[in-house]
């Protein structure tokens, strides 16, 4: 069973960067597609960056150019790079496994919170 624990958030200005880590534990997710969620306030849950396990990347089209993911199979962590972010990016931030549009593998994490001042 895999626990993901996301961290790294905070409070930045706009314009300013954040370094998202999400630590998996319990099992190998090296061969699991792993995803960047993000919930704003009386907003859905949505998936902004996805990394497939042979390392190819997508994005949603309000953080392409700005977010980077990335993977480190041998700690079985993912990461998101946020550059230049504006306060539209201000949100929970969770990882997790997709397995359809909708669902995803694993339970989810706390998340972390990721605050952008104006």
């Amino acid at each position: 069973q895999v626990q993901l624990v996301e961290s790294g958030g905070g409070l930045v200005q706009a314009g300013g960067s954040l370094r998202l880590s999400c630590a998996a534990s319990g099992s190998s997710v090296n061969l699991n597609d792993m995803g960047w969620y993000r919930q704003a306030p009386g907003k859905q849950r949505e998936l902004v960056a996805k990394i497939t396990r042979g390392g190819s990347t997508t994005y949603v089209g309000s953080v392409k150019g700005r977010f980077a993911i990335s993977r480190d199979n041998a700690k079985n962590t993912v990461y998101l790079q946020m550059n230049s972010v504006t306060p539209e990016d201000t949100a929970v931030y969770y990882c997790n496994s997709p397995f359809s549009a909708t669902l995803v593998r694993f339970s989810w994490g706390q998340g972390t919170q990721v605050t952008v001042s104006s």
